[in-house]
């Protein structure tokens, strides 16, 4: 019986989970009345912002610099992208180049 407890109390410390690394949060942009909601945005390196097509009409989410792209979300479509370097990134809609955002990326601490 000694035995038997002395393996199960071996076996636990050997199966020890180490803490689990953070998980990137998710913002979310709303495309909605030919406007970005919220405009400007913060988030920290390795975070994904959902953006939510709640318009009757057609839009995208590019970058200003080319550097993404949500090709045309319908009504109620979704699309996402994670940032993995820190800088300011702008965006708009080409159909609708009125529509202009911001994305803020700071460095994870």
């Amino acid at each position: 019986m000694k035995r038997i407890l002395l393996c199960l109390a071996l076996l636990a410390i050997g199966t020890a989970v180490a803490p689990a690394a953070p998980t990137p949060t998710t913002a979310t942009v709303h495309l909605r009345n030919d406007a970005f909601v919220p405009a400007t945005v913060t988030i920290q390196t390795g975070d994904t912002i959902l953006f939510v097509n709640d318009d009757d009409d057609a839009h995208t989410v590019t970058a200003t610099d080319m550097s993404f792209d949500s090709k045309g979300l319908d009504t109620h479509q979704t699309w996402k992208h994670t940032f993995t370097k820190a800088g300011t990134y702008t965006y708009f809609c080409q159909i609708h180049p009125f529509m202009k955002g911001t994305i803020i990326v700071k460095d994870a601490t």
